[in-house]
């Protein structure tokens, strides 16, 4: 069964999306692929965009997570702003061997945040952006050509830094875990507590039983990768931005710079 998230009704209050960015060749679809699948490919294939989605039951409640693997070649500027505009969290990527790739890593953070302020909401709240810096392949032996002190984070509780290896599966998990910590999300999405389930058993997202606690299946949380998922449409993102940016009753006041 496809999992689709008109058929699950999912406020969107309960909708995140993380955008991943950096530069080719830095590990970006091996990091995704270790969290949503267990997996390491040691084939190489370019990226144009991939987009994922995984549901969670947790605590009676049905969460959506949205990832999107964006290209390292920037092909389409226009697009690449509205994925910053449209994500709710970041991981950025470049590898220790690699000056090139944390420069851009550099110019990333930059270009989010001054995207991110250009979001017009009539609200007194300021716009916090969760974001990891992440520096891949650190189970090479190579000499570094980045080091941990070049890397500022420091007294940002918005952005933290690590270094892990998609190969070996070092620091991935705990990656994502403060990631969904500085994001105010629930700890269980985290992936080593929650029990994933396969496609096959998507119907049981559907059971209205889950909400209310009465279905468990090895514990209160489990998730599913969405088996096909596809890259929503630029008025579906448009219309997830105005949803998830504005509270209720000013949607129809968003402007975007």
């Amino acid at each position: 069964m496809l999992l689709l998230e008109r058929d699950l009704d999912i406020p969107a209050k309960n909708c995140h999306r993380i955008v991943v960015l950096g530069s080719t060749k830095v590990g970006k679809t091996a990091i995704i692929s270790r969290f949503l699948n267990e997996r390491f490919d040691d084939q190489y294939a370019p990226t144009v965009e991939d987009f994922h989605c995984k549901f969670y039951s947790i605590r009676g409640h049905i969460y959506q997570l949205d990832i999107l693997d964006t290209s390292g070649n920037h092909p389409f500027p226009a697009m690449r702003r509205l994925s910053i505009l449209t994500g709710d969290l970041f991981i950025l990527v470049f590898s220790l061997n690699n000056r090139a790739s944390f420069q851009e890593v550099q110019r990333l953070k930059k270009q989010i945040f001054e995207t991110k302020s250009c979001l017009k909401i009539r609200t007194k709240e300021s716009i916090n952006v969760p974001l990891i810096i992440c520096g891949n392949k650190c189970d090479c032996e190579f000499t570094r050509d980045v080091s941990k002190d070049e890397v500022e984070v420091a007294g940002d509780v918005h952005c933290a830094y690590f270094e892990v290896s998609a190969k070996r599966n070092t620091n991935v998990d705990v990656m994502f875990h403060t990631l969904f910590t500085m994001a105010k999300l629930p700890d269980e999405m985290s992936p080593d507590r929650h029990r994933k389930i396969s496609p096959k058993c998507g119907d049981l997202l559907h059971r209205k039983c889950l909400r209310h606690r009465k279905f468990k299946i090895g514990g209160d949380a489990y998730g599913i990768v969405a088996p096909f998922a596809r890259r929503p449409s630029v008025h579906s993102d448009l219309m997830y931005l105005k949803e998830k940016a504005l509270p209720q009753g000013t949607k129809d006041r968003c402007v975007i710079c």
